[in-house]
C-alpha cells in the first residue's frame, strides 16, 4: 500500500521538526490543512493519514495556529469526524459541513445603553437659528472671496452649525427645473440656465449670475445640490455648460468629489445666506434715501404759532366785542 505524501519535502520537514531548537510544527500543521482542503474529496487512506498526522500536531501547537486550522476546517465539507471532534466542531445530521459551536447567549445582566438625551428647549431653539440679513451678507461675501480650499472647509463646517437652512424646493418644481437646466447645459445656453436657476431657487438675477459665472464652481455645486440634482447630471452640467472649463479633467473631478461629499443641509444654509444677502443689499440701498427724505420733510414743515400770554405781560381785556 502506498503511503500518502502530502507535498514534496514532507519527510524533510518532519525530520527538521524533531531537531532541538527548531519548532516547525505550527507551519507543518497549517500546510497539511491547506493541502487537504484544496482537494474536493479524499480516499479513505488519505483521510486516515491526515487524521493521524494532524491529531498529533493539534495538541502541540499554539492557540493561534489551532484557531487558524479550526477556521479553515470549519467551512470544509469533508472534514474527518475525528478532527472535527478534536477541534470542537459540530456537524448536523443532514449535511457533512462542520459547523462552528453555537455562540453563547449574551449576558442579560450587562447594563443597557443609556437612552439618548432629549434636547432642551434652548437647544431646540438654537438648532434653528435664523440668519439676520447682515450676517447672511457677511457669510456670502466670505464664501465668494475665499479660495477653493477655504470654500470647501466653509461648506463642511456649515453642516454642523445651528443655522436654519432654507426650505427644500417643492419636488414638482425642482424636477421641472432639473430638466430645463440639464437641457440648457447640454446646449451651452448659459443665459437660460442662469434665468431658470434664479427662478427655481428664488434668487435675484445678479445673485444667479454670480453663482453661475463663479470661477471656482463651488457656488454652482451648492445651488444644484439644493435642487437635488444627481451626481451624474451634475458632472454633465460641468462638462457642457462651459466647454472651456469642462475640458479640464482636474476641475471636473475636484467639483465632482466636492458634490458627492457636500451635504444638502450645508447647501440649503448657503442658499439662505444668498437670499439674506439680497435683503441686506436692498435695505442698504434705500436706507440713505429714506433718511434724507425724512430730514427734508422735517425741515420743510413750518410749525404753527400758538398765541400765548408771556409771563409778566399785562393783560388787556378786549372791548367793542359784539355777540351775535
Amino acid at each position: 500500500m502506498t503511503t500518502l505524501t502530502p507535498f514534496p519535502g514532507y519527510d524533510g520537514l518532519m525530520s527538521l521538526s524533531r531537531r532541538e531548537g527548531v519548532d516547525i510544527r505550527p507551519t507543518l500543521l497549517r500546510v497539511l490543512t491547506d493541502l487537504y482542503v484544496q482537494s474536493p474529496s479524499h480516499t479513505d487512506e488519505e483521510e486516515r493519514q491526515f487524521v493521524e498526522l494532524t491529531s498529533r500536531l493539534i495538541d502541540e501547537v499554539d492557540d493561534a495556529t489551532r484557531a487558524v486550522v479550526r477556521a479553515r476546517l470549519s467551512i470544509y465539507p469533508h472534514t474527518p469526524r475525528a478532527i472535527a471532534l478534536r477541534l470542537s466542531l459540530s456537524s448536523s445530521t443532514d449535511q457533512r459541513v462542520p459547523l462552528a459551536a453555537p455562540i453563547p447567549p449574551a449576558d442579560t445582566t450587562a447594563p443597557a445603553r443609556p437612552a439618548s438625551r432629549i434636547p432642551t428647549e434652548a437647544e431646540q431653539r438654537a438648532a434653528s437659528l435664523s440668519m439676520q440679513p447682515e450676517d447672511a451678507a457677511q457669510l456670502s461675501e466670505m464664501f465668494f472671496s475665499a479660495t477653493s480650499q477655504e470654500r470647501t472647509q466653509i461648506l463642511y463646517n456649515l453642516a454642523e452649525t445651528p443655522l436654519r437652512p432654507a426650505a427644500r424646493i417643492h419636488p414638482p418644481r425642482a424636477m421641472r427645473a432639473i430638466e430645463v437646466l440639464h437641457m440648457a447645459a447640454y446646449v451651452s445656453d448659459v443665459e437660460n440656465f442662469t434665468a431658470e436657476l434664479g427662478d427655481a431657487l428664488l434668487l435675484t438675477a445678479t445673485t444667479a449670475e454670480r453663482v453661475v459665472f463663479d470661477e471656482g464652481g463651488e457656488a454652482l455645486a451648492c445651488a444644484l445640490k439644493a435642487l437635488g440634482i444627481k451626481s451624474q447630471v451634475f458632472e454633465q452640467v460641468l462638462m457642457f455648460l462651459d466647454p472651456a472649463k469642462g475640458s479640464s479633467v482636474d476641475w471636473v473631478y475636484r467639483l465632482s468629489r466636492l458634490y458627492d461629499r457636500l451635504s444638502e443641509r450645508a447647501a440649503l444654509i448657503m442658499l439662505a445666506a444668498w437670499r439674506g444677502a439680497t435683503v441686506a443689499s436692498t435695505r442698504a440701498k434705500y436706507r440713505a434715501a429714506l433718511y434724507d427724505d425724512e430730514r427734508q420733510r422735517a425741515r420743510s414743515a413750518t410749525p404753527q404759532a400758538r398765541p400765548a400770554v408771556q409771563p409778566g405781560a399785562a393783560w388787556t381785556p378786549r372791548t367793542n366785542t359784539t355777540r351775535g
